[in-house]
């Protein structure tokens, strides 16, 4: 029996995909927790060979919890399961670990599929993640040069949201002023502070301004 534990904090999202997984033969759920907190606790004595979170989540997105998983727990494994199609989220889901990424659209039968194939030791991402990553390489090979020198690894979009963050606009305002949903100013902002290495708002715009993209 694969044992599943499930993170999300939307409750309707929750029971949907516990009902589904405990429909899958040789599949069940055996926790499930609303933010990363709470899941990390119980995976320390569930001990799952699965974790299927979501990443947008209060107290410890999901991305940090792959990450602690993956550090504390390292034989199980977890699959990303979210709404964001951003190559960041794809790219930081990847890097934290994650052995699956599938989207929230996924019909019950993609799910199975990614559970088995992964416990098998392979890796799952659905097909608008693939072609996202496959983008994403080909972008990566002709643009090399252009990147290491371009603004510190950011984007000219990114290096914009950087400006405007500096000025005190809030996502949200950000969003309005660059005709952008406030979560892909979100994900900009995520974005932005990987590469620059930051940990928090200061940081990143000191960050910025050394390598002379802010100036005050």
């Amino acid at each position: 029996m694969i044992k599943v534990f499930i993170a999300d904090d939307h409750p309707i999202v929750l029971d949907g995909l516990k009902t589904a997984i405990n429909s899958f033969e040789g599949k069940s759920v055996v926790g499930v927790a609303s933010n990363g907190e709470d899941a990390l606790r119980q995976l320390d004595f569930l001990k799952p060979d699965i974790l299927l979170t979501d990443i947008s989540m209060p107290e410890m997105n999901g991305i940090d919890l792959t990450r602690e998983a993956a550090r504390r727990f390292p034989l199980i494994k977890v699959i990303i399961m979210s709404m964001h199609e951003n190559d960041a989220y794809i790219n930081n889901a990847i890097q934290a670990g994650a052995a699956g990424y599938l989207l929230k659209d996924a019909e019950k039968k993609e799910i199975s599929e990614a559970i088995a194939l992964i416990m098998e030791g392979g890796k799952y991402y659905s097909k608008t993640v693939s072609q996202i990553l496959m983008n994403g390489i080909y972008n990566s090979k002709n643009q090399e040069g252009n990147r290491k020198s371009n603004q510190g690894g950011l984007s000219n979009r990114e290096t914009e949201v950087l400006r405007l963050i500096a000025s005190g606009l809030s996502n949200k305002e950000i969003g309005v002023k660059l005709f952008l949903s406030t979560r892909t100013v979100d994900a900009h902002r995520y974005n932005i502070m990987q590469k620059l290495e930051a940990k928090n708002t200061a940081e990143m715009i000191k960050a910025g301004i050394k390598l002379k993209l802010l100036e005050f």
